[in-house]
């Protein structure tokens, strides 16, 4: 049966899971790539919904026999079009089931935090960062933009299936557990003389701050490091992402140097 109406229930409660506030358990991943990694990686789905055009293409039989596996909804152009959350949407989404486990590892060398980071476009490419160099969690301040958001999902271009994502009520009370727990906190910050070269990263949560303001004046007083990436030419500061990016590859390159 094809479905029609937008009115319809399972439809209506789809399209709800684009507000933050209904995204508690589950979250949309939308797209033919993403949809099939979904597959390929066992995460717990839903269900997978299909528009009726991407149902009838013959180009996409192979896709569709793992996804009819699923619990599976075929709806009309125009009823996909209503819930999907891109101009053009390829045809095909799936609803998540979040993970569970919001329990931070302690048994890890390297754990990343945001402080309040506002831009959909950084979490995600944080996170694919983090999945390429096989970090398996991510401590994310509440204040911060959700990293469930159909904006932020499609930019981790699947790592979000193997990231765990913790968001935290409060990140100075979160970073005081860890350094209990034998953690020592660095913070990014252009108020400091020390290079991220300066320092080990055995045993550390690194702090990423907000675009505009960087990390919160709470998590620079208690911050056991504040470091800099040393910059030769006349910019300043760095993207989020970007520096994120850096501070993680420094960790990996540690740790390589320590296997040769």
């Amino acid at each position: 049966m094809v479905i029609s109406s937008k009115n319809n229930e399972i439809i209506k409660n789809i399209k709800k899971l684009k507000d933050k506030k209904y995204r508690e358990n589950k979250f949309i991943v939308e797209g033919e790539r993403i949809v099939e990694e979904a597959i390929q990686e066992n995460v717990e789905i839903s269900v997978i919904v299909i528009e009726e055009s991407f149902y009838n293409n013959i180009e996409k039989q192979d896709l569709i026999k793992k996804a009819t596996k699923y619990n599976t909804l075929i709806v009309t152009d125009k009823v996909f079009l209503d819930i999907s959350d891109v101009k053009t949407p390829q045809g095909i989404l799936a609803v998540i089931n979040k993970n569970e486990n919001k329990e931070i590892d302690k048994n890890t060398p390297y754990i990343m935090a945001l402080d309040n980071l506002q831009d959909p476009g950084n979490i995600g490419t944080i996170i694919r960062t983090l999945d390429s160099a096989n970090i398996k969690q991510l401590i994310v301040s509440k204040g911060s933009v959700d990293a469930y958001s159909p904006k932020v999902v499609r930019s981790t271009m699947g790592a979000i299936f193997r990231v765990n994502v913790i968001e935290v009520e409060n990140l100075v009370e979160t970073m005081q557990n860890l350094k209990n727990s034998g953690f020592e906190v660095v913070s990014t910050s252009l108020e400091t003389d020390k290079s991220i070269y300066d320092i080990s990263y055995n045993k550390k949560v690194v702090i990423i701050g907000n675009e505009a303001n960087g990390v919160s004046k709470e998590i620079l007083e208690m911050s056991d490091y504040k470091v800099k990436i040393p910059m030769l030419g006349k910019t300043e500061s760095l993207n989020a992402s970007v520096a994120a990016s850096i501070m993680i590859y420094e960790y990996v390159r540690e740790n390589l140097n320590k296997q040769s």
